[in-house]
């Protein structure tokens, strides 16, 4: 019954997108003029090495989904629609799932990559530096070296115990992703 409930919202997510995309995003706003600055603090822990320019920032809106293991939540995976900061209509240029990973939907293009430090932050998910593992095709994510999830809201595990093994739980949360390509 839970992956039926997954698969519902991943289809609901997948229409949105698909709907935003034919309305009229497109790869130029997925790409973003070059960015000067992220617009929200970045903690020294989470900065990203020199040599590394910065190439897009989204805004992402969608939830951590927690699975009971042994009494406990655990995060199974996020699930997210990323759309650029200045788009006033929030149309949706990617898609944000477990790996992580982040999934263009103009042009296609991935980026998978692994946390590398954390900055927690009260009530919320914590901030996090990741670095890029593997990207694949030419379009907006081809080549990044890093991102950073930034300005967290909510997406917090419950902190009540589980008794189900197949207990889920999904809790919204929103966050500015930044996304940075090797200086050439």
């Amino acid at each position: 019954m839970k992956l039926a409930k997954r698969l519902v919202l991943t289809t609901a997510a997948l229409a949105a997108v698909t709907a935003g995309t034919l309305s009229g995003a497109s790869a130029d706003q997925a790409a973003v003029s070059q960015p000067v600055r992220v617009g929200v603090d970045v903690p020294d822990a989470l900065k990203v090495p020199d040599g590394n320019r910065l190439t897009g920032v989204f805004a992402a809106t969608g939830v951590q989904t927690y699975t009971c293991t042994e009494g406990a939540w655990k995060l199974l995976e996020p699930a997210a629609t990323l759309s650029v900061r200045s788009d006033r209509h929030h149309r949706p240029v990617a898609l944000h799932s477990r790996g992580p990973v982040w999934v263009s939907t103009v042009d296609g293009s991935a980026v998978n990559a692994a946390a590398v430090a954390t900055s927690p932050r009260t009530g919320t998910i914590p901030e996090l530096l990741l670095k890029s593992t593997a990207t694949r095709g030419t379009g907006v994510f081809a080549d990044v070296s890093y991102i950073q999830r930034l300005a967290t809201d909510g997406g917090v595990a419950p902190t009540t115990a589980c008794a189900g093994t197949d207990d889920q739980v999904s809790v919204p949360y929103s966050a500015t992703y930044t996304f940075y390509k090797p200086t050439v």
